[in-house]
């Protein structure tokens, strides 16, 4: 496994990382136990939960994630070896349930991190960081800006005051942000650099090969900024895995179950240019997750890919991706396929 430095951090972080939002609904604990028992005896150190988790997201399961998290640690007794990141949700129609009068504000904040530290089990999370934006912009997939003149939102500069608090508390050690744009990037950079306040050491956003969004406006900040993505959704919800093609709908899979995840495969261009990866994949001998896990991998702004899985048998594989390097050929064919579907999943 191949480690990777988050700048302006001391974490080392694998490559791949666990993601965890399917322990408490799809998978049990004892799943969740095996998962991670196979994932740091394959080198992965990086273990990401959200307050919110699992998904969907809802109020009789809310936090089970970390909770599950905090059971594993306390029965392995392995906390030091391992770099444990959680978020902390936004206001919005999906988190209203977990607090009232929900932002990302000092109340909110310190609460949150209690609560997730509690949860887990730990004194201190690794890497804390803000679920989405607390302000009316573009997430989960919208497009084009809408101003909102009467939008009620959280100032950043308050935000980060509250977050360098619960760091001068020992209670977390960096932070981080997720589902941002561009600008809000630069605004948390600014802010943190003209105020003395923590800088952000991440963005958490989703990367595949249905949704190279990063690559227009946010890999220029990730390389001059020294920003690094944690790429969630690198199989676009398991798209790219292909095993949905042909109107396929295996029992027990994500989209099967949960049909309001229909992101990646709502568009007739989406479901073309999903054969288009597999067929390529196929051509060349190779496991279509596994080359789409390697190509996100393989980019240089990408600090750690956030693999997730239902199965031991898919971690299996997914983990496995790390050992596949791409041909030149192969990385040419992808291009040629991404000039064809430009953006099919924004």
């Amino acid at each position: 496994m191949e480690y990777r430095r988050i700048p302006h951090s001391s974490l080392e972080v694998s490559t791949l990382c666990l993601g965890t939002m399917t322990w408490g609904e799809q998978n049990t604990q004892a799943e969740a136990f095996a998962q991670m028992d196979y994932a740091i005896g394959r080198g992965i150190n990086f273990i990401d939960a959200a307050e919110m988790y699992p998904v969907p997201p809802r109020p009789e399961t809310q936090g089970e994630t970390e909770r599950i998290i905090g059971n594993y640690l306390k029965a392995r007794g392995n906390r030091d070896e391992l770099i444990i990141a959680t978020k902390i949700a936004a206001p919005g129609d999906k988190s209203d349930y977990i607090r009232p009068n929900m932002a990302l504000d000092w109340n909110n904040i310190h609460a949150a991190v209690d609560a997730s530290l509690e949860r887990l089990g730990v004194e201190t999370i690794d890497l804390y960081q803000l679920h989405w934006p607390d302000r009316h912009t573009n997430f989960f997939g919208e497009l084009m800006f809408n101003a909102d003149d009467h939008e009620q939102q959280t100032p950043i500069i308050e935000t980060l005051e509250a977050l360098a608090e619960v760091i001068r508390a020992g209670k977390v050690r960096y932070i981080g942000v997720s589902n941002e744009t561009p600008w809000g990037l630069m605004k948390y950079l600014h802010l943190a650099d003209k105020h003395g306040l923590p800088r952000i050491v991440s963005v958490q956003n989703p990367y595949n090969l249905l949704n190279r969004s990063f690559e227009v406006g946010m890999s220029e900040i990730s390389h001059r900024e020294e920003l690094p993505l944690l790429a969630y959704s690198p199989l676009a919800f398991g798209m790219l895995s292909g095993k949905y093609r042909g109107g396929r709908w295996p029992e027990g899979a994500r989209l099967t179950l949960f049909k309001r995840f229909a992101r990646y495969n709502s568009s007739e261009m989406a479901l073309k240019a999903t054969d288009a990866y597999v067929a390529l994949a196929e051509e060349h001998g190779l496991s279509p997750a596994q080359m789409a896990l390697a190509f996100v991998s393989s980019r240089r702004f990408v600090g750690s890919n956030i693999i997730g899985a239902t199965t031991l048998e898919q971690l299996e594989e997914n983990i496995d991706s790390h050992l596949m390097t791409l041909s030149d050929e192969v990385l040419a064919a992808i291009d040629a396929l991404g000039q064809i579907y430009r953006l099919p999943c924004p």
